[in-house]
């Protein structure tokens, strides 16, 4: 019970710490729009063919989401490790002694830890989000679904938009919007693309 207790400490001193909470929403909106932008071009290669198949389209968004996760969780995870023992390095050497085995080193390890699992649920809600037409639509045609997971990919973009700017205090009704500008103009250059092919 002790060890639950001290686990749960270690947690609040992590996300009590100054770099924790930008770090989170940073990662997180920046892969949930990377990640929106790349189911949306695998709808557009795959999805939006002529001889395009549910059920690789299906696993194709589910594959490429869980790969991203994986990447993108470890990736941020190393980055912040090392920010992190940069930063405890600067700290022991200001107070002459090393603090990687104290509560704040151990809580700086849990803030990299926390950053990375919710920077790599980003992909998967974006792939849950966009793949659910191609799930929950009836019928031998993909073209409903591909448009209706189109909609939904522009629709997350402008609330990703919308967040990036309740985060910067700007206007987030522009930012959603610039952002879902900037997913239809995305749109149509893969589409021609796709169409020339």
């Amino acid at each position: 019970m002790a060890k639950s207790n001290r686990n749960g400490s270690w947690f609040k001193e992590a996300m009590s710490l100054p770099e924790t909470g930008p770090a989170l929403r940073r990662y997180f909106v920046n892969t949930m729009f990377d990640s929106t932008f790349a189911v949306l071009g695998i709808i557009i290669g795959s999805a939006m063919t002529f001889d395009a198949d549910k059920g690789l389209v299906i696993a194709t968004i589910i594959t490429s989401c869980v790969a991203l996760a994986i990447s993108t969780g470890t990736s941020v995870y190393e980055a912040e490790n090392l920010e992190q023992s940069r930063r405890l390095g600067e700290i022991g050497r200001a107070m002459l002694r090393p603090v990687e085995g104290t509560s704040l080193g151990k809580a700086s390890k849990t803030s990299a830890a926390i950053i990375a699992l919710f920077n790599s649920l980003a992909p998967l809600m974006t792939g849950t989000i966009i793949v659910s037409p191609f799930i929950l639509i009836e019928g031998e045609s993909l073209m409903a679904a591909a448009e209706t997971a189109i909609v939904l990919a522009i629709a997350l973009l402008f609330v990703t938009g919308f967040i990036m700017g309740r985060l910067s205090e700007r206007n987030p009704w522009w930012k959603g919007l610039r952002m879902a500008l900037v997913g239809l103009v995305a749109f149509f250059i893969c589409y021609i693309i796709g169409g020339a092919v």
